[in-house]
């Protein structure tokens, strides 16, 4: 069987697709039955050498991006995606996949266009509150939808839409607070505020907290994702923050790895977050209370959406980009830890809005579409 994959080239298209594949292995690797070969198209090299180790064929296709502003950029993304469409359509008959799997994003343009010609079955998985523009067209075309979050199901047929939630690379199986308190030579046993801006780190949110860090530091130990490209500057500014103490108490990361955000999420006992679909999932999944700060200009306002869709579930608390100050982060922070009631209530929401089944739910679904087309 030939699965391809397609997404717009992101992290929050990127890892539920490396999740998926994982998934889909391990379903397949017990069995023994299928013989599965992975496919990638895209716009550009984001994540290729993650999936080519678990040998998956990739291939890049320009695709062109539109704005909802005037910009001359519009007029040569058009040739662009014309071009892309016709060599993805090449591309696609040197493979004929026998099912489609596209997270969205203009970079599945390409891949979608030569699959529905081709009359190829195709899955769209829509992570976000509110559906973006490639995963509402390609709808129209797909054999089945499934969505992340309920709000987004409106805007999809209801007998080919179902709520799946995020397939993610993290798990929960192992999580001793002890032994990483130790790993991350925590000597305190105050509780822990983690702090992380998605994959490439947030800048507002950095600033935020090294404006908080010499008061956070008095009541908490601080687990701080910066963002590979913010690590060193955040570092010597902490470094003049906490010149008079509490430095032990603060650990700062650039980038972490698998392994590292599963004890991230771990020891935090309440994580600060900007609202991006995977990152709400990935906290849910471990059950702790959140404050999110909605990126201000996401496209579509769609983390602005995710954060509220997932507060009203109480699981979190939103605080808008423009009202975020140190003062009212502190007092967020501590109206949650310093409330057992509360602390529970969101901790259990949050639980109950998790879908640790997601990725098997979907890759099962991948199979069976795949399995279909080739009889």
């Amino acid at each position: 069987m030939r699965i391809l994959f397609t997404g717009g080239a992101t992290g929050g298209h990127f890892f539920p697709i490396l999740a998926l594949i994982r998934e889909i292995k391990r379903l397949t690797d017990t069995s023994g039955i299928l013989d599965i070969s992975f496919y990638y198209m895209g716009p550009d090299k984001f994540g290729e050498s993650l999936l080519e180790e678990e040998g998956v064929r990739c291939m890049r296709v320009p695709s062109g991006k539109y704005r909802n502003y005037f910009s001359f950029r519009n007029v040569t993304d058009i040739i662009t995606l014309a071009w892309g469409i016709l060599l993805g359509f090449w591309k696609m008959t040197f493979i004929i996949p026998d099912v489609i799997v596209s997270k969205g994003g203009y970079g599945s343009i390409p891949a979608l266009v030569a699959g529905i010609i081709l009359r190829i079955p195709i899955l769209v998985h829509e992570s976000d509150a509110i559906p973006g523009k490639t995963s509402r067209i390609s709808s129209f075309f797909a054999d089945r939808i499934g969505v992340a979050f309920a709000e987004a199901a409106e805007f999809f047929p209801e007998e080919r839409t179902a709520q799946v939630g995020i397939p993610l690379v993290l798990h929960t199986n192992f999580c001793a607070q002890e032994v990483v308190r130790e790993r991350l030579s925590m000597l305190s046993d105050l509780p822990a505020v983690g702090c992380i801006g998605g994959s490439l780190g947030a800048q507002k949110l950095n600033e935020i907290i090294l404006e908080s860090l010499d008061e956070l530091v008095k009541e908490y130990e601080v687990v701080h994702q910066t963002g590979l490209e913010h690590i060193t500057a955040v570092k010597e500014e902490a470094s003049i923050v906490l010149e008079h103490g509490g430095g032990a108490r603060y650990h700062a990361f650039g980038f972490m790895e698998t392994g590292e955000m599963e004890d991230f999420y771990c020891i935090s006992d309440i994580v600060v977050s900007r609202a991006g679909a995977s990152s709400i999932f990935e906290i849910a999944l471990w059950g702790k209370p959140a404050i999110l700060v909605p990126l201000e200009r996401s496209a579509q306002d769609h983390q602005r959406k995710n954060a509220y869709a997932y507060a009203q579930t109480g699981a979190a608390l939103v605080i808008e980009e423009g009202n975020l100050t140190p003062h009212i982060l502190l007092a967020e922070i501590k109206k949650v830890l310093e409330n057992p009631e509360l602390y529970l209530k969101m901790s259990k929401a949050a639980q109950a809005f998790a879908r640790p089944d997601s990725a098997t739910i979907i890759a099962r679904e991948i199979l069976n579409l795949g399995v279909h087309n080739k009889g």
